[in-house]
């Protein structure tokens, strides 16, 4: 087992010990996908990044969102 800091409202939802299993091998998938297609991260980042791109954002202001979201999201 390896400990994961989580905000106070994601243990809580961990409570569960099925949701806990649910999130345990969703996890463990997107760490050791069996192919790059299985991979649901990469999946997740490219629809992102296409639904971005559907928005006409560049690059530079899609860094600048995600550095001042992680500014203020910190666990």
């Amino acid at each position: 087992m390896v400990p994961i800091p989580v905000s106070a409202d994601a243990a809580a939802a961990l409570g569960d010990a099925d949701r806990r299993a649910r999130i345990g091998r969703l996890i463990s998938s997107i760490l050791r996908p069996a192919t790059p297609a299985d991979d649901p991260l990469a999946a997740l980042i490219a629809a992102v990044k296409e639904a971005a791109r559907a928005d006409n954002l560049t690059d530079s202001e899609i860094d600048a969102e995600l550095a001042v979201y992680n500014a203020e999201n910190r666990l």
